[in-house]
């Protein structure tokens, strides 16, 4: 298959290429406009010729004309800043690249057999009133908020998406991926895992914000969030509606600082400071729908996935 991975050099992105390229066979097309992506997540790779890596912007109006002339069999769309510190430096280019980037490719896989794949996002359920998360659910955003840019961006993609399959031949599929971690993070990244991982390594106070023990989260290893988006992605059923992809096992903030910092031997403490605008108290995914539709449920557990965290972040940190 010819396939093309936008924001390919990012977090998910990258390890959908590390997936697809251990199946073989594929060729396989990376862009990204490196706004927070790492070409060194994809540098193993470059040496192969059936991988091509173009620096490129998908909000760029040519997007449209330039992949409706690369002929791709299927498109993975992981183009946009996903971690709060880089959404908040970004608002502008995140909300674009929600928007305008989507709508280039909905443009350029209109009257094709291209499929496309949206990684949506848990944020378009904003601070829940609802938990676990369904995805019948519809949310509760603050449309004027600073986390704006993502939430609703992500949001009006979705919409457009649908707007979309109702009134063209387009093939997408939508996934609402749950709070993911492991190896190829930016250990600047921002985000719990990593922070409370990188500081922990370095014996730093561990930084909380808001009452963690009130705060949770469900956190999917990586490997497992990929498979999620893969099966969704090569599924033949008829697809209805988003679907989410997510560990379902909801755990606070504060239990899982306490379990990195004893894991790691660290000398950390946890130090707590205030709570970031707009940030949600629960995060937890209903995943009914992607056990029943494709058979998927996580299988890393995070006592597992921290250990294979730890192992790339020291390496990263030269620790």
């Amino acid at each position: 298959m010819k396939i093309l991975i936008t924001g390919g050099t990012g977090f998910l992105g990258s390890k959908m290429v590390e997936r697809l390229v251990s199946e073989g066979g594929h060729e396989i097309v990376v862009m990204d406009n490196m706004c927070t992506g790492r070409i060194g997540n994809i540098k193993p790779f470059l040496d192969d010729k059936k991988i091509t890596y173009i620096k490129w912007d998908i909000t760029d109006p040519r997007t449209v004309k330039k992949v409706r002339k690369m002929n791709f069999d299927q498109i993975y769309n992981f183009a946009c800043p996903a971690s709060p510190k880089y959404y908040l430096k970004f608002p502008i280019e995140t909300w674009e690249a929600s928007v305008l980037g989507v709508r280039n490719l909905l443009q350029a896989v209109v009257n094709t057999k291209t499929r496309l794949l949206q990684t949506s996002t848990s944020e378009v359920y904003g601070d829940p009133q609802v938990s676990p998360q369904p995805e019948e659910y519809w949310g509760n955003v603050n449309p004027n908020g600073v986390r704006a840019c993502y939430d609703e961006g992500k949001r009006a993609a979705e919409a457009l998406i649908f707007d979309y399959l109702r009134k063209t031949d387009v093939d997408v599929r939508v996934a609402r991926i749950f709070n993911s971690y492991g190896p190829n993070m930016d250990p600047e990244d921002g985000r719990a895992i990593c922070t409370f991982v990188t500081q922990a390594l370095q014996n730093s106070d561990v930084t909380l914000f808001g009452d963690g023990a009130k705060i949770t989260r469900s956190f999917c290893y990586v490997d497992d969030t990929v498979c999620g988006l893969h099966m969704l992605m090569e599924s033949n059923k008829k697809i209805d509606g988003p679907i989410n992809i997510g560990n379902p096992v909801e755990r606070s903030i504060k239990d899982a600082a306490e379990i990195i910092i004893k894991t790691v031997n660290s000398k950390s403490k946890i130090v707590t400071l205030p709570k970031m605008s707009d940030d949600p108290v629960r995060r937890k995914p209903n995943i009914e729908k992607a056990k029943k539709t494709l058979g998927w449920e996580p299988k890393v557990t995070f006592e597992e996935g921290l250990k294979l965290s730890i192992e790339y972040f020291r390496k990263e940190l030269k620790i």
